[in-house]
């Protein structure tokens, strides 16, 4: 499994200068081979392979970058445009790079000291012996690292990105599945019948909100500074939130000896339809980041993820399997229209991904399946 451990460098001023330097003329010669590929081959037909035929000798004559320097950033141009066309964005003029943007690096102009916390990279004024500060975590990350590396200037400060390929746990004992439900009031609500959300939250969401729209409709300079500014720490906030509850979902996954099974939320703002006092709930937290989350966290611990399809999660009963549209009697109330079966509509989605979870895993567990949910 990749991870990623975030080290930072700590160099003196002269060394940062260095270091800068280094990144504008790596950058300076992605924009100056993004030209040339669009010119000479078009968005959609731009590699690293004939890319490096046309650039690779220019980009070390007038940027000043050795050989391996100038195949990275060749390849970091190739690997855009890549993904760009993956992603199905048509491209108009070719793409640019930022003054300051993450520059590639692989063995060959970067290592880790043996014995020290310290890294030797290569810039333009030559080699550089620069220590790092990094968390436990980290450091025990660190141990599997594998591949290139990513130089970021971030705020004033220098990070590596560094790519840690850690081996898989064995797989635990399963004897059950806890099925987790993503939604737009409680952000995730489990089979066990808990709730991973509060009014703490949405307190912040709503503050988060309310005052985004009053510096939207301001617009001044001060406001729009003020609004990036916003946009960190909310996102931070989210970030924290999605660590913790992604955290205590696979710790009580663990405590049971339970794979998780959620819900394929692919697309899910084009396919779902909300309310308008609920589309800032919707748009305002990102359900994939918590959901990454958790599977990451789960695999560590060898803890198997099921995604299952959502289709009539909402709407079946848990304990008749009927299947109706009148059962979801509001956004929050479910009573069956067949048994009478009430309970919290969240609930009940949980159960009912718990027991397609079951049946995705089959023999694997020592818990029955459940009866498929059937149609009224």
């Amino acid at each position: 499994m990749k991870l990623v451990a975030n080290v930072q460098l700590t160099p003196t001023k002269e060394e940062a200068k260095q270091l800068r330097l280094t990144l504008e003329a790596c950058n300076a010669a992605c924009n100056a081979a993004s030209q040339a590929g669009f010119e000479a081959f078009g968005p959609k037909k731009v590699r690293q392979y004939n890319l490096q035929k046309v650039v690779y000798q220019r980009l070390r004559d007038d940027f000043g970058l050795t050989a391996q320097a100038a195949v990275r950033s060749i390849a970091k141009v190739a690997d855009a445009y890549k993904a760009a066309k993956a992603n199905r964005h048509k491209l108009d003029e070719p793409i640019k790079f930022r003054k300051h943007a993450a520059q590639p690096y692989d063995d060959r102009i970067f290592r880790f000291l043996p014995g020290a916390d310290a890294v030797s990279i290569w810039t333009l004024g030559g080699r550089l012996k620069l220590p790092f500060v990094c968390g436990e975590r980290q450091q025990e990350l660190l141990e599997h690292r594998k591949g290139e590396v990513d130089l970021m200037l971030v705020k004033g400060k220098w990070f590596l990105v560094v790519v840690c390929d850690v081996p898989d746990p064995e797989a635990i004992g399963l004897e059950d599945v806890l099925g987790v439900d993503f939604g737009v009031v409680n952000l995730a609500f489990d089979s066990n019948g808990k709730s991973y959300t509060g009014a703490d939250i949405e307190k912040v969401r709503s503050r988060f909100a309310l005052r985004r729209a009053m510096l939207q409709r301001r617009g001044t300079k001060a406001a729009k500074r003020r609004l990036k500014k916003l946009s960190g720490k909310e996102a931070r906030f989210r970030k924290h939130e999605n660590h913790r509850i992604s955290k205590e979902i696979v710790a009580t996954a663990e405590r049971s000896r339970s794979a998780i099974a959620v819900e394929d939320l692919t697309h899910i703002r084009k396919r779902t339809k909300v309310r308008k006092a609920q589309r800032s709930r919707l748009a305002g937290w990102s359900f994939n980041q918590l959901r990454q989350f958790a599977t990451y966290k789960a695999r560590l611990k060898g803890i198997p993820v099921i995604a299952v399809d959502p289709r009539d999660t909402s709407r079946g009963c848990p304990e008749c399997g009927v299947v109706d549209k009148a059962n979801r009697k509001t956004q929050s109330e479910f009573s069956c229209v067949h048994c009478g079966y009430q309970a919290a509509a969240d609930f009940v989605g949980a159960r009912n991904i718990r027991s397609k979870g079951v049946l995705a895993l089959g023999a694997a567990l020592v818990t029955p399946a459940p009866e498929v949910l059937r149609p009224c």
